[in-house]
C-alpha cells in the first residue's frame, strides 16, 4: 500500500507544452483540487474550434496550469534581475493566475453573455475568488487584491492581464500545439527571460524586441486562422443560436429537456442586479459546464419545435452554415435574397435563427490599452511600435474589422 503521505510529496504535472512541472506553494494544489477549478476540465479552451482543427479539443483546466507555471517562472526570473518579489506576494501572483479563468461559462467565450448576460468571465472568476477566499479563510486576499489591479505594484497585475502576460503566452503556445497551426509558436521562455521591471511597470528589454514582434505577428495569424475561422464563427454562432431559442421556448413555458443548472439559466430572466446579489445563481452557475449544454442539445435534436430540432441536428450532424466573410458590408440585395428563400422555404419565424450576422475584429496590439514598454539602452521607455524597426508592425497595431453572413448551405446565393 502506497504511504498516505505520498501524494503530498508528488506536486509535479506532466504538461505536454513545457513537460515536467511543479509548483513551490503547497495551497496551490488545494485550489487545483477544489471542485470549482475541476469544473475547468470540462470547459473547452476553444469553444467548438475542434470542428475545424480536429486536436483542439484541450481545456481551460490545462491553460491555467500552464499559465501558472509560466508565472512562476516569471518571478523567478524577475528575482534574478534584483526584483525584490516576496514569497507572499509569488504565492498570491500565482493563485491569481491560476484562477483568472475560472469563470468562464460553457465552451468558454462562445457562450459568454448568452446564458447569462452583461457579467463576463473576469468578474464571474472575481465572484468565484472570493467565495473560495471565505472558505479558506483568507488565504486568497493578497491574490484578490492583485487581480482586481489594486495592489501598489502593478508590473504583479500586468503579468496576468496586459498585452504581454502569461496568459497570452500560455495559450498561444498551447492553441497552436493543439491545433496543429504553427504560425502561433512563441518562445514564451525568452519573452519571459526579458521581462523587467520600471517603476512598478512591466517592461520588455531591448534585446528582446524581435521576440515581441514575433509574438505579435503571431497573435495576428492565430485570431485569422484559429478563433477568427471563419467555419469556426459558423458553428459557434449557430451554438448560440440555439441557446438562443431555447431561452424563447422557455420563456413561453414549453418543457425543455436539461439539467437542473442549465434550466435556472434558460427559464429565469437573471440580469445583473438578480446574479449579483442572490449567492444561489452563483451556484448553479459553477455546475455548468459543457456536458450541461451538450448532453441538452443532443436530446434537443428530437424536439417538436422544428426550428430547435433543425439547429441541433445541424450542430450535431456537422452540417454547419455557409459562411461569407469580406471587409465591406454585405449589400442589402443579398441580405433579402437570404430572407426571402427562408421565408419561402421554412416562413418568417425562422429568418431571425437561419439568417446570422454580425463582425469580428482582430486587434493584434492595441496602441490605446495597457501599453507594452520597451526598456532601451539609454534609458528611455518607448512604446513597441515607436521601438520596433519592423514597418509591418505599426500596420498590425491597427485594428482590422470584418462583416460576415451565415446561411444554410442549401440555398444556392452567391
Amino acid at each position: 500500500m502506497a504511504n498516505k503521505n505520498s501524494t503530498k510529496r508528488l506536486k509535479i504535472v506532466n504538461d505536454p507544452i513545457y513537460g515536467f512541472i511543479s509548483f513551490e506553494f503547497p495551497f496551490l494544489f488545494e485550489i487545483i483540487e477544489h471542485p470549482y477549478f475541476q469544473r475547468l476540465r470540462r470547459i473547452q479552451q476553444l469553444g467548438l474550434t475542434h470542428l475545424v482543427y480536429p486536436g483542439a479539443v484541450h481545456n481551460r483546466f490545462a491553460h491555467a496550469i500552464g499559465a501558472t507555471y509560466l508565472m512562476g517562472k516569471a518571478i523567478r526570473s524577475l528575482r534574478l534581475k534584483d526584483v525584490k518579489i516576496s514569497d507572499e506576494e509569488y504565492e498570491a501572483a500565482c493563485i491569481a493566475i491560476l484562477l483568472h479563468d475560472v469563470g468562464h461559462a460553457p465552451y468558454s467565450h462562445t457562450l459568454e453573455n448568452t446564458l447569462l448576460e452583461s457579467v463576463d468571465h473576469e468578474e464571474l472568476s472575481l465572484m468565484i475568488m472570493k467565495l473560495l477566499n471565505e472558505e479558506f479563510n483568507g488565504k486568497l486576499s493578497l491574490a484578490i487584491e492583485i487581480f482586481m489591479n489594486r495592489y501598489p505594484r502593478k508590473f504583479l497585475n500586468q503579468l496576468i492581464s496586459s498585452q504581454l502576460d502569461v496568459d497570452r503566452l500560455d495559450y498561444l503556445k498551447r492553441d497552436s500545439f493543439y491545433s496543429g497551426v504553427s504560425e502561433g509558436v512563441v518562445s514564451s521562455e525568452r519573452i519571459i527571460k526579458m521581462l523587467s521591471v520600471v517603476d512598478d511597470n512591466l517592461v520588455v528589454d531591448e534585446k528582446g524586441i524581435y521576440s515581441i514582434e514575433k509574438f505579435i505577428v503571431a497573435r495576428r495569424l492565430m485570431y485569422w486562422q484559429v478563433y477568427l475561422h471563419k467555419t469556426v464563427l459558423s458553428a459557434e454562432h449557430l451554438l448560440v443560436t440555439i441557446l438562443k431559442r431555447a431561452k424563447k421556448l422557455a420563456k413561453e413555458k414549453v418543457d425543455l429537456f436539461c439539467s437542473p443548472s442549465l434550466e435556472v439559466f434558460l427559464y429565469n430572466k437573471l440580469n445583473r442586479e438578480t446574479f449579483t446579489t442572490d449567492s444561489k445563481y452563483l451556484k448553479h452557475f459553477l455546475n455548468l459546464d459543457d456536458l450541461d449544454v451538450m448532453g441538452a442539445i443532443k436530446v434537443w435534436q428530437s424536439n417538436r419545435d422544428p426550428i430547435l430540432s433543425y439547429l441541433c441536428r445541424a450542430l450535431i450532424e456537422r452540417k454547419l452554415f455557409k459562411v461569407k466573410i469580406a471587409k465591406h458590408t454585405f449589400e442589402s440585395e443579398l441580405v433579402s435574397t437570404i430572407k426571402n428563400e427562408i421565408k419561402n422555404v421554412y416562413g418568417e419565424e425562422w429568418i431571425e435563427y437561419l439568417l446570422i450576422q454580425g463582425k469580428v475584429r482582430n486587434n493584434a496590439y492595441d496602441h490605446t490599452d495597457k501599453h507594452i514598454f520597451v526598456n532601451m539602452k539609454d534609458g528611455s521607455l518607448l512604446d513597441f511600435p515607436q521601438a520596433a524597426d519592423n514597418l509591418n508592425i505599426s500596420s498590425l497595431s491597427e485594428p482590422v474589422e470584418k462583416n460576415f453572413i451565415c446561411y444554410p448551405k442549401s440555398f444556392d446565393i452567391d
